[in-house]
Protein backbone atom coordinates (compact mmCIF):
# COMPACT_ATOMS: atom_id res chain seq x y z
CA UNK A 1 0.00 0.00 0.00
CA UNK A 2 3.06 2.58 0.67
CA UNK A 3 3.68 2.63 -3.15
CA UNK A 4 0.54 2.24 -4.42
CA UNK A 5 -0.76 5.77 -1.81
CA UNK A 6 2.38 7.67 -3.64
CA UNK A 7 0.38 7.61 -6.65
CA UNK A 8 -1.18 10.40 -7.63
CA UNK A 9 -5.54 10.19 -6.73
CA UNK A 10 -4.68 6.55 -5.07
CA UNK A 11 -7.35 6.06 -2.06
CA UNK A 12 -5.80 2.32 -0.83
CA UNK A 13 -7.64 1.22 2.32
CA UNK A 14 -6.15 -0.95 4.52
CA UNK A 15 -8.19 -4.78 5.49
CA UNK A 16 -10.82 -5.33 7.59
CA UNK A 17 -10.89 -7.62 10.14
CA UNK A 18 -13.95 -9.31 11.51
CA UNK A 19 -13.55 -7.20 14.73
CA UNK A 20 -13.76 -4.41 12.92
CA UNK A 21 -16.40 -5.29 10.49
CA UNK A 22 -18.84 -5.66 13.44
CA UNK A 23 -18.26 -1.83 14.91
CA UNK A 24 -18.71 -0.65 11.29
CA UNK A 25 -21.87 -1.99 8.54
CA UNK A 26 -19.28 0.17 6.02
CA UNK A 27 -16.28 -1.93 6.59
CA UNK A 28 -18.64 -5.07 7.05
CA UNK A 29 -19.59 -4.49 3.27
CA UNK A 30 -16.33 -3.96 2.29
CA UNK A 31 -15.24 -7.00 3.80
CA UNK A 32 -18.26 -9.26 2.91
CA UNK A 33 -17.64 -8.02 -1.12
CA UNK A 34 -13.57 -8.75 -0.86
CA UNK A 35 -14.01 -12.16 0.59
CA UNK A 36 -17.24 -13.31 -1.68
CA UNK A 37 -14.35 -12.03 -4.73
CA UNK A 38 -11.44 -13.61 -3.66
CA UNK A 39 -12.55 -16.68 -2.39
CA UNK A 40 -13.59 -17.31 -6.40
CA UNK A 41 -9.92 -16.66 -7.11
CA UNK A 42 -8.44 -20.02 -8.83
CA UNK A 43 -4.74 -21.13 -7.11
CA UNK A 44 -3.44 -22.93 -4.20
CA UNK A 45 -3.14 -21.77 -0.80
CA UNK A 46 0.58 -22.84 -0.16
CA UNK A 47 3.42 -23.26 -3.12
CA UNK A 48 5.86 -26.08 -3.51
CA UNK A 49 7.10 -25.13 -0.46
CA UNK A 50 4.88 -24.67 1.76
CA UNK A 51 4.30 -21.52 1.93
CA UNK A 52 1.34 -19.57 2.06
CA UNK A 53 0.77 -17.88 -1.17
CA UNK A 54 -0.26 -14.11 -1.62
CA UNK A 55 -4.03 -14.94 -1.95
CA UNK A 56 -3.38 -17.03 1.67
CA UNK A 57 -2.13 -14.42 3.31
CA UNK A 58 -4.75 -11.57 1.66
CA UNK A 59 -7.45 -14.11 2.90
CA UNK A 60 -5.97 -14.31 6.35
CA UNK A 61 -5.64 -10.28 6.70
CA UNK A 62 -8.92 -9.55 5.85
CA UNK A 63 -10.73 -12.46 8.41
CA UNK A 64 -11.99 -14.50 5.32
Amino acid sequence: RAYFKRTEGADLKPPVSAKQAAKSPKAAGRRKSFCARMEGVKGPMKDEKGRPTRKALALKKWDC
